[in-house]
């Protein structure tokens, strides 16, 4: 027998022993994935429908907006949030104190963003961004509550809970700002989606969760939590910050409709990768934090969970990139068309988020925040260099170098854990390699009908249908164990659930 079979056989014996934490994965992913694919499909059906009602420069400057407000709510609900997950044993008395230092912290935060407002608008050169970011900005303290919320949600991995909450906020906010739009309100109307999506968000979590603050606050637990959750919190400041900084760049040098371009072809990957790749995320945290005392264990899961991942992540990128145009075409208009490049750009990027996602989760699983933040540091030192460098180079350089940058970070994230649980970079890459070459070929094949079809509505059904047809056919012949194992699981669901 190979090191190979061997360690697919341990990484099955493993997952088996698991019993009930593996029920609680499989329902939990199930539950995040229909979260993020439900609401993302929401909100890309109204972002749509909002796109034509709007433009690319409208859409250009909300995204502006959202930078700020992204990078202020990484203070609130990154490092303390992942703390409560990560800790063994929690209490009110910890839920409480970071309910209220992250209210607290949110004032704060508010008070900074309001009185930098004006200075934002004449930095980008529009007086209309400094009332906008100032009412968008009370989406901060709306955070802070969800904050918390979700620690208990993803605690208890009740993410049934959570996903009827955002579904219902997604939905109830899109219909606001498409009336808004209609209703000549401009950018503002995107304002009030924002800000409505966040609010409601909280009112419905505060109602299906029911967990309510005790008039309680610990100086020692948030001290605690803290040494914990501090590095994180840098560390997700930090890559927030340059995960927007190209859009701030861009919003600097470039008109706002390049924004608008840049930003909706990244969206569309973007939505892919969240729904999967995060999903994963979201739910693996736990369960790793869980086992991670049992190193052959943890191995085992991370080496499932990029499998998996990889094998549904790869033929979707590859998909994406071959069928750009005539989807551009087709639900936004040629008005659009300049953003096929940074979609087709943006999915070489995302392609790699699994392998990411899956070695820093369990990186931090494992509590140690202080490589995490260390790996942030490099990648971004790495990233700024390449940014600065690329700026004289135009748009398109500088998004194909960051798609570059982000493929040299899979190393990066994966080299610690060729110590901490023996799963190197290499086994990684041989893992997912099988399904890397499928996808290009499927890519491939995909893209090349569109010399033969000419109208944009036959040749995007039929590349969507020979992609699935071609892939899911090649797995099947090739004997991928990805393919065998979801097919195992998804027989697995449907007895249990007839039981």
């Amino acid at each position: 027998m190979t090191d190979r079979q061997k360690d697919e056989r341990v990484s099955d014996e493993e997952l088996k022993q698991g019993g009930n934490l593996k029920k609680k994965v499989l329902s939990g992913l199930f539950w995040k994935a229909l979260e993020n694919g439900g609401v993302q499909l929401v909100q890309l059906l109204i972002s749509l429908i909002l796109a034509r009602l709007l433009g690319p420069d409208r859409y250009g400057t909300i995204s502006l907006l959202l930078v700020f407000i992204a990078i202020a709510n990484v203070f609130i609900q990154t490092g303390f949030q992942t703390s409560l997950i990560q800790k063994q044993k929690t209490d009110e008395l910890d839920y409480s104190s970071v309910f209220f230092l992250s209210l607290g912290t949110a004032a704060v935060l508010y008070g900074v963003i309001f009185l930098s407002a004006p200075a934002v608008g004449r930095f980008y050169r529009d007086p209309e961004l400094g009332p906008m970011l100032r009412v968008l900005a009370l989406m901060i303290f709306f955070g802070a509550v969800v904050s918390v919320q979700t620690a208990i949600v993803s605690k208890k991995m009740e993410f049934r809970k959570m996903c009827i909450a955002s579904l219902l906020a997604a939905c109830l906010s899109g219909a606001a700002g498409v009336a808004g739009a209609v209703g000549g309100l401009g950018t503002w109307a995107l304002v009030v989606q924002q800000l409505s999506n966040q609010f409601l968000l909280m009112v419905f979590l505060w109602i299906l969760v029911g967990w309510r603050p005790k008039a309680a606050f610990s100086v020692k637990r948030v001290e605690s939590l803290f040494s914990y959750g501090w590095k994180l919190m840098c560390s997700s400041l930090i890559d927030t910050v340059y995960n927007n900084l190209y859009t701030m760049v861009i919003g600097k040098i470039y008109q706002k409709d390049v924004v608008g371009y840049y930003n909706r072809g990244n969206q569309f990957p973007q939505l892919i990768v969240n729904n999967l790749a995060a999903s994963i995320q979201a739910v693996m945290l736990p369960a790793f934090a869980a086992s991670q005392e049992d190193r052959e264990r943890m191995k085992a899961m991370v080496r499932r969970s990029i499998v998996t991942s990889a094998f549904v992540v790869f033929p979707m990128m590859a998909g994406l990139i071959a069928v750009a145009k005539p989807l551009i075409t087709v639900i936004l208009t040629e008005a659009w068309l300049p953003c096929v490049p940074f979609l087709q750009i943006m999915c070489v990027a995302y392609a790699m988020w699994p392998i990411h996602v899956a070695n820093l989760q369990a990186i931090n699983a494992m509590g140690r925040s202080d490589i995490y933040l260390k790996l942030e540091l490099v990648k971004k030192l790495l990233g700024l260099f390449v940014l600065a460098a690329s700026v004289p180079l135009g748009i398109y350089a500088m998004v194909w170098m960051k798609a570059a940058t982000d493929f040299i970070g899979t190393f990066i994230n994966a080299y610690p854990n060729k110590k901490l649980l023996g799963y190197s970079f290499s086994e990684q890459w041989k893992d997912v390699f099988p399904s890397l070459v499928l996808s290009v070929i499927m890519g491939a094949i995909v893209y090349s009908l569109q010399w033969v079809i000419s109208n944009n509505w036959i040749l995007l059904a039929a590349q969507v249908a020979a992609g699935a047809a071609i892939y899911g056919g090649m797995a099947w012949m090739f004997k991928l164990e990805s393919f065998r194992y979801l097919l195992e699981t998804v027989k697995g669901l449907r007895f249990n659930g007839k039981k």
